[in-house]
């Protein structure tokens, strides 16, 4: 019995060592990890991109979500929103991640060295009244017609062009003159070296040449005034000269230092004299610029073609743009495939002044941006990316802004809304229009763009339209008679034009509940072209089915190709076998040509239109 007590004294006496010895022993302290401050929030991050940046588990952060209302997977991509209360809930600042594409990666800051500059060729902006005859004089100095039977006299595109003059180049940017396009035409001047005011001598300073010359001088660049139409009886340049001369132009023959050329677009009389003058003064401006390194310049015009892709007209400003550069527009991204000129000729460069339509981005940019070449492509694709997510929260915004607008103006506002889907031929035309509506000032009245975008008007527009309550208003598009069908049987009314002044004469006209009869183009049918017959002194005949309605002779007709209008003119004949008719119903075949246009193709659409005075509910 004692035997045992021993036993167990040994054993107590035993563990009471082990604990004292245990207790002796010092011990180290945990260490707690800090937690993070901050979370940098890159567009694109994931559930567990978070949870990584969070210092929690996967676990943790979807069952926080499911606290918010949200059903989540560790690959699902978040919101900032959504990681914003998360990372406040557990005291975490939320900073968007700094892409310095304006301040690290962006080229255009480098200053270059004295040393590697070069002349370049100077880019030339015309300006000017509507119908005072830019067009013409760019189609006189380039030898060849630019634009063909343009609506109204308008210039619907901005393009870009060069030509050769005494062996040096000039690029010509050739902006539209009616006010509608302003904004167009103050980007032109942004880009410009020297300004080409054209003004027509019997017609005299209008308030759209006013407009242009603050353009220009705004831009700080020379002002040259060619004084056009100087061949007409009742041409007056002295009083050009005197109405100008009061805006601070005065002739450099009256001792100021304008140059004036009077010229005659249409005779081509003294267009040899504005180049010489164009060479001279940009020798005295000295241009130059570095072509050994990376490109930058700005996006003339863009759009959106079915078998290249996005498709831009860009003007290299700085340095030297390759086949296979990386280019950043905007919130745009790609690698260049294909440059060429307005003359489809091919190059593998572009030097510094150069105009060149580029293809190989993601996406069409938009008409004015600034792009940049980058030499490393994951930079140019974060660069791109973040552009992109600040562009689309800006727009979830405004869209949510736009649709409490919509709910609650009648109440709130007092504002009666007039919702519109917008669809143009070019990017640049749909930038203009949005100006042109924003200026549209009717007491108790709201013009808004429920959706815009380039190209044919589709099925997706008529249903947006049919859900907002929307118009659709087409510019230099056509629907399909699918499409058009649709409309129809919904309920969307599409407003179809080619000039643009018109679409705010009839949208002012509508918000103030006035719109009275007006003569405008009432389409009587289209056709499919399925056969052509080239035929000598009368050029192309194209063989096609009425496919609805009537074409009667001599009716205007909008050539489309893949929903856009190529091409407005009027019919030169109409046949049926080898007779002349008046008319062809649905359902027949026939021969017709247009007149001064031979460049048809096999499944253009041809939509034949008379003028009508029509009654607009």
């Amino acid at each position: 019995m004692a035997k045992q007590n021993n036993n167990s004294n040994n054993k107590n006496r035993s563990n009471k060592s082990k604990f004292q010895n245990r207790s002796n022993t010092p011990v180290q302290k945990r260490v707690e990890k800090k937690k993070p401050t901050e979370l940098i929030f890159r567009p694109e991050m994931t559930v567990s991109d978070i949870a990584t940046e969070l210092e929690i588990s996967n676990a943790v952060l979807i069952k926080k979500l499911m606290g918010l209302g949200m059903m989540t997977s560790v690959n699902q991509v978040l919101d900032r929103d959504t990681v914003e209360l998360v990372a406040l809930d557990l005291g975490i600042e939320v900073k968007d991640e700094v892409i310095t594409d304006l301040t690290r990666y962006d080229e255009m800051e480098i200053i270059d060295d004295p040393k590697d500059l070069v002349k370049r060729n100077p880019i030339i902006t015309i300006m000017g009244h509507v119908d005072h005859g830019k067009t013409t004089l760019l189609d006189s100095i380039r030898k060849s017609r630019v634009v063909t039977g343009e609506a109204g006299g308008i210039t619907q595109h901005i393009g870009a062009y060069q030509v050769e003059h005494q062996g040096e180049k000039i690029t010509f940017i050739d902006t539209p003159g009616h006010a509608a396009f302003t904004e167009m035409r103050a980007r032109g001047a942004k880009v410009t070296d020297i300004v080409v005011l054209v003004v027509a001598a019997d017609d005299g300073v209008k308030p759209q040449t006013i407009e242009a010359l603050q353009h220009a001088k705004a831009s700080g660049v020379p002002i040259i005034v060619a004084i056009n139409k100087i061949d007409k009886p009742t041409a007056n340049p002295e009083n050009v000269m005197s109405a100008l001369s009061a805006h601070d132009l005065t002739p450099e023959a009256w001792g100021g230092t304008t140059p004036y050329v009077e010229v005659s677009a249409l005779k081509k009389i003294g267009i040899d004299n504005l180049l010489d003058i164009i060479l001279l003064l940009a020798e005295v401006e000295d241009l130059k610029a570095n072509p050994n390194r990376n490109a930058t310049g700005t996006v003339i015009e863009a759009f959106l073609d079915k078998g290249r892709g996005p498709v831009a007209t860009v003007i290299v400003e700085n340095g030297t743009l390759r086949i296979g550069d990386i280019i950043v527009i905007g919130n745009t991204f790609g690698r260049i495939r294909t440059m060429n000129d307005d003359l489809k000729r091919r190059y593998t460069e572009a030097i510094p002044g150069t105009p060149v339509e580029i293809t190989g981005l993601d996406q069409v940019p938009q008409a004015g941006d600034v792009f940049m070449v980058f030499k490393d492509e994951k930079v140019a694709r974060q660069t791109a990316e973040a552009r992109s997510a600040k562009v689309k929260d800006t727009l979830v915004k405004q869209q949510k802004a736009t649709s409490l607008e919509s709910m609650f103006g009648d109440v709130v506002d007092g504002q009666k809304v007039l919702n519109l889907v917008l669809k143009c031929d070019v990017q640049g035309s749909i930038e203009a229009l949005r100006g042109m509506l924003d200026k549209i000032d009717i007491e108790g009245f709201h013009a808004n763009i429920v959706r815009s975008g380039v190209g044919g008007i589709s099925e997706t527009d008529v249903q947006l339209a049919s859900a907002s309550n929307a118009v659709i208003i087409g510019f230099n598009v056509r629907p399909t008679a699918s499409v058009k069908s649709l409309a129809e049987s919904v309920g969307v009314e599409i407003r179809l034009y080619n000039v643009v002044y018109r679409i705010t004469e009839d949208i002012e006209k509508a918000l103030k509940g006035m719109l009275e009869p007006v003569f405008e183009d009432v389409v009587t049918g289209q056709a499919e072209v399925r056969q052509l017959f080239k035929i000598s002194k009368i050029g192309t005949i194209a063989g096609s089915y009425v496919t609805d309605g009537v074409i009667h002779r001599n009716s205007k007709v909008a050539v489309i190709r893949e929903g856009v209008v190529i091409y407005n003119g009027v019919l030169s004949s109409l046949k049926r076998g080898k007779d002349d008719v008046k008319e062809v119903r649905q359902g027949f075949e026939f021969g017709f040509s247009v007149e001064n246009y031979n460049d048809l193709k096999e499944g253009d659409i041809i939509e034949a239109s008379i003028e009508r005075e029509v009654e607009v509910d």
